[in-house]
């Protein structure tokens, strides 16, 4: 059965375009509704979370019509970071939970992500069949059996107390001052208030969302905002979140960025010597530098590789019974307390870290030397498929060859926007430039 409508993280795209019209979302929550109740009971519940584009309250009321319309019954927690509509999935025992987000994307995108009753993101398979039921005649309920909805108030206050309760219960943050950006999104009080009820002077920066301004210029795809309140302020560290606070960026006292990967190196190797690390491997996806599988090695660790995106990486964590993965990004997997990326817990584990060892952030944000890595992205247009093209082919063989021994070429689309993905690592500059640049300057030339 095949997903045309889901990509690698729930449905997306630009918001009242297709597929994220209102009626799409109607059909969709009527679909999902129709897959779960299949009793017939009324007891079913769904709780929907958001983050705080302008598109939420039109996707949000369209879901919620669809799922009662099918006897779903629908609990509204309003703007939440993703990690905790898992969380709260879970905790309220809910058949189904629904976040109305677009990440990292601009404002104009929003997205659909669901969630299972054991609060992870449905497998592949199961998103087929309800895109399957979707294209279907969808059996609505009786009159008296359509569902209810009522909103929440006490949800962020549930994750908010769960979440401190993953930071060390001796550790305080006494005395550290903490920049935290929020990017205009989900986490705009979840985060700052944690960070403060746990001891830290709290730097708030993305804090003021109306709409339109989520991850513009701000959050952990555009860290200089963060880094240059750190520096401004004479912060101990900065912790940089994406629209719905599920990857994270950790800065240190200097405005120097860490990403996924050397948050992830310092927690494998913490959690090694502690005995915590289950398995000995960390999960992570084919874009973690190769410096960081060198690192783990050296250590007597695995790294584990799946294809992009968290959700590949928790299927291979719950399969191997791994309790740490994540992607370079900054999707950081803790299962032992969480289950997706959770980017204020990853900066939680980061601050703890520096609690226990005394250590500045800037002693932590370096792990291992990076091998030099190039990304670059070409946009086409629907329809396309620039990947066929014959010369495409024959320069991408070529770089191979070129790379073969010296490092690794990685080309992919997104599972959410219409680019192709250019990577390579290779410790030669030149030969790297020059195999990503072909490549590119090839792909361009097929998408024109």
């Amino acid at each position: 059965m095949t997903r045309n409508l889901f990509g690698t993280d729930g449905v997306r795209g630009t918001a009242n375009t297709y597929p994220m019209t209102a009626e799409v979302a109607l059909r969709l929550g009527a679909a999902a509704g129709r897959w779960f109740r299949t009793d017939g009971r009324n007891g079913h519940r769904v709780v929907i979370g958001k983050d705080t584009r302008l598109s939420g309250y039109m996707l949000e009321n369209a879901l919620t019509a669809g799922l009662t319309s099918t006897g779903m019954n629908v609990l509204l927690l309003g703007p939440v970071p993703t990690p905790a509509v898992g969380f709260l999935t879970r905790s309220m025992r809910a058949d189904l939970g629904i976040m109305i987000s677009a990440s990292h994307n601009p404002a104009h995108d929003n997205g659909i992500k669901f969630f299972g009753p054991d609060g992870f993101k449905l497998s592949d398979d199961v998103e087929a069949e309800i895109e399957a039921a979707l294209a279907g005649e969808i059996r609505l309920a009786q009159p008296q059996n359509i569902g209810r909805a009522r909103r929440i108030d006490d949800g962020l206050g549930r994750y908010v107390e769960y979440a401190k309760t993953t930071f060390p219960h001796r550790g305080r943050l006494t005395g550290l001052k903490v920049v935290v950006d929020c990017a205009n999104g989900a986490a705009y009080r979840a985060a700052p208030e944690v960070l403060w009820e746990l001891g830290a002077e709290v730097i708030p920066v993305g804090v003021s969302p109306n709409g339109t301004n989520i991850n513009d210029r701000c959050g952990s795809t555009y860290t200089q905002t963060a880094a240059e309140a750190v520096v401004a302020h004479g912060a101990d560290m900065g912790i940089s979140l994406d629209g719905d606070a599920d990857r994270v960026m950790i800065l240190d006292e200097t405005g120097q960025v860490a990403d996924g990967d050397q948050i992830m190196a310092l927690l494998a190797a913490r959690w090694a010597e502690a005995g915590r690390l289950k398995g000995g491997a960390l999960v992570a996806t084919v874009m973690s530098n190769l410096g960081l599988e060198r690192f783990l090695q050296g250590r007597g660790l695995r790294l584990e590789r799946t294809a992009v995106g968290d959700r590949y990486v928790v299927e291979r964590m719950r399969e191997g019974g791994f309790n740490l993965g994540g992607e370079q990004s900054g999707h950081i997997v803790m299962t032992d307390h969480a289950t997706t990326g959770d980017g204020l817990i990853a900066g939680l584990q980061f601050l703890a870290a520096m609690a226990e060892t005394g250590q500045p952030a800037s002693a932590l944000v370096r792990q291992f030397e990076t091998v030099p890595q190039m990304l670059k992205n070409v946009r086409y247009q629907a329809g396309q498929q620039p990947l066929a093209d014959a010369e495409v082919r024959k320069v991408i063989a070529e770089a191979e060859t070129a790379l073969q021994g010296q490092g690794r070429l990685l080309i992919r689309k997104s599972g959410t926007e219409p680019l192709i993905r250019v990577m390579a690592e290779c410790e030669d500059a030149a030969l790297l430039e020059r195999s990503v640049g072909g490549i590119v300057a090839a792909l361009e030339r097929a998408a024109a």
